[in-house]
């Protein structure tokens, strides 16, 4: 019906030599009709982007451009009947699927399973957000999973194309640990990997160097010292393994000082994602029960990071993930959101043009309208 209405009112526009008033009026009425189509959110507003996929649920989408295409590994939603927590015991995602595309907005193919949790030896549950990374002619999956004791590692898995299927290696990646792995290539070839996610990630049970199952299921809950930060460390050459231990991905505050665990609207929570841009380290993370994607500056893979700004407000749903990518000269925000099932746990991917300023800083998103 709104094609056929553009369509006349572009006729009636043209017999009646209409000015350009009369045109700008039928073009408004015509963006008022669009408007009142569009999918609403539960307190009645318009979504910035619309989602990839409309029949299976993918969140955490980690967006890449390899050989002129768009790829997305994002996790698998499925609804295992288990009710909300604070540890993610509803996030009961088992397989890996990849999305495809030629260009954002364009067609999105969704590719059979590149891999399942049955295929991990040494994983039991929980294939939550992955990544994935590309070198000498091999494509790396990163993900994350629990081990037979429960304990959250990071493995990963290789293949010769950019879809899978993939082959896990027999064993979770040493001295890694935690959740949400995401790789960043610099310009020089060097891949680092980040981890970590506090809460359900269990991040603060590694506060010491090593797992403690009763340090808590939140945080360290001391609000007046440093936050818990993300992880780094530099991949060997194989990209299966650690050149050296983790490190602290630190985020300081406008005095230079690391932003406190108090600090919920900066502190980091999960989801890193490290991208480069005019000489300079963004990392992008989730502040987790604060709902913002977050962004920090530096001058080196490793931090420390400058707390910036925002790069997405809240979505509709509890949790917030991201990745960030250029493809033809432009930047985009790969993220999710509950739109589809308005759920906590089945959620959407979607994909939406980044802005930046001249000083580099991003146009903070709003994913809803009106």
């Amino acid at each position: 019906m709104i094609s056929v209405a553009v369509a006349a009112i572009a006729v009636l526009a043209g017999c009646s030599g209409n000015g350009p008033e009369q045109n700008e009026t039928a073009s408004n009425a015509v963006a008022s009709e669009n408007a009142a189509s569009e999918p609403r959110s539960p307190d009645g507003k318009r979504y910035l982007a619309q989602p990839l996929v409309k029949d299976l649920f993918f969140a955490d989408p980690s967006a890449h451009v390899f050989n002129g295409k768009i790829y997305v590994y994002p996790s698998h939603d499925v609804d295992a009947g288990i009710p909300d927590d604070d540890l993610g015991s509803q996030y009961a995602m088992h397989d890996y699927q990849v999305l495809s595309m030629d260009r954002p907005g364009g067609p999105v193919t969704v590719h059979p399973v590149a891999l399942d949790l049955k295929q991990i030896p040494w994983a039991s549950e929980k294939a939550w957000a992955p990544d994935a990374a590309y070198k000498n002619g091999t494509y790396y999956l990163y993900f994350p999973a629990k081990d037979k004791q429960g304990v959250f590692r990071v493995g990963v898995a290789t293949s010769s194309t950019p879809v899978g299927p993939f082959k896990a290696e027999p064993k979770p990646i040493e001295g890694a640990y935690s959740m949400d792995p995401a790789v960043f290539t610099d310009d020089d070839g060097q891949s680092y990997l980040y981890v970590g996610g506090i809460w359900g990630g269990q991040l603060q049970r590694w506060a010491t160097g090593k797992y403690d199952p009763n340090a808590g299921d939140t945080d360290l809950k001391k609000d007046d010292q440093p936050a818990l930060s993300g992880k780094v460390a530099r991949l060997s050459a194989d990209m299966k393994s650690l050149a050296e231990p983790l490190r602290d991905a630190t985020i300081l505050d406008e005095n230079g000082k690391p932003v406190l665990g108090g600090d919920h609207d900066r502190r980091f929570f999960e989801g890193s994602w490290t991208f480069k841009r005019g000489g300079k380290y963004y990392y992008m993370y989730s502040t987790g029960d604060t709902h913002f994607l977050a962004y920090a500056i530096g001058n080196s893979p490793y931090g420390p990071f400058k707390y910036t700004g925002r790069v997405l407000e809240p979505v509709q749903g509890w949790t917030s993930h991201g990745s960030v990518f250029e493809f033809d000269g432009k930047w985009y925000l790969a993220y999710h959101d509950s739109q589809l099932s308005n759920k906590n746990h089945l959620r959407s991917a979607k994909i939406t043009e980044l802005r930046f300023r001249p000083d580099g800083t991003i146009e903070t998103l709003n994913p809803l309208k009106d």
